[in-house]
């Protein structure tokens, strides 16, 4: 290609944007200063050793120590059931859940079996339930408690507590804020702070959602509190206030 064919191409060229070099670029960066820090380290060493050497020998202290003598006096008192939280969350699970109100009828759908969600009944919940599957075994699924009941003949609600067995990470809190994810890009969303829950949140979600000519609103709840993530959804045929899902989230996170 001669210099006039490079001379006539356009001036204004796209930004590939970042390339693979650029990429590596930094990772070099942090070698070098850990390399750096690393030779530091050797060095300080080394200059140690020589000062040493250069030192009279220090007398060792003597083997023999003076026993010491053991406190007297009953050690602390272990928790009451009442104040260890572990007790509580070890148990039957379904009796953390808020008790049906007074003149609640069965829901037209039972969730579960005698109060508890498998693995798989509660992916089902979620619209892809294979994915939601795997999703939760990574998760370190344990069990699910879940209450449902239904006022009148459209309001219904269903709670449901989920707990994780966290050996490697905070999987109840990944599952609130996952809920929280979802909840915020639903369109027409309205959301308030749990008190006391750090980041918990009730969502009421004005715009209904239309299916068979039925129009249907609903509200949710999302937090977490050690081991469990706590799931509160409401749905009904009128719009859902605010108050509604709070008395609920608020309840059920105080008997965690």
């Amino acid at each position: 290609m001669e210099f006039s064919e490079v001379a006539d191409a356009p001036e204004s060229v796209p930004d590939p944007g970042p390339g693979p070099s650029d990429v590596r670029r930094s990772g070099r960066t942090t070698l070098l200063i850990a390399a750096a820090a690393v030779l530091g380290v050797v060095a300080g060493i080394c200059t140690g050793y020589v000062i040493q050497a250069d030192r009279e020998p220090t007398a060792l202290p003597p083997l023999s120590q003076p026993v010491l003598a053991q406190a007297k006096g009953k050690g602390p008192e272990p928790l009451s059931a009442a104040q260890d939280r572990r007790v509580r969350t070890d148990g039957d699970l379904r009796t953390l859940l808020l008790k049906r109100p007074s003149g609640a009828q069965e829901p037209l759908f039972e969730p579960g079996h005698d109060g508890w969600m498998s693995l798989a009944e509660y992916a089902e919940t979620f619209k892809q339930p294979a994915v939601a599957f795997r999703y939760e075994i990574g998760n370190e699924f344990r069990r699910a408690a879940v209450a449902a009941w239904r006022l009148g003949d459209t309001y219904s609600v269903q709670i449901r507590l989920v707990q994780y067995r966290q050996e490697e990470k905070l999987d109840a809190a990944d599952s609130a804020d996952d809920g929280r994810y979802w909840a915020e890009r639903k369109a027409g969303s309205r959301s308030w702070a749990i008190p006391g829950t750090g980041d918990g949140r009730v969502y009421v979600h004005t715009r209904p959602e239309t299916e068979s000519g039925v129009s249907v609103y609903s509200a949710e709840a999302h937090a977490w509190r050690g081991d469990i993530a706590m799931e509160i959804w409401i749905y009904d045929t009128k719009p859902i206030s605010e108050g509604k899902v709070m008395d609920l989230a608020k309840r059920q996170v105080g008997r965690l």
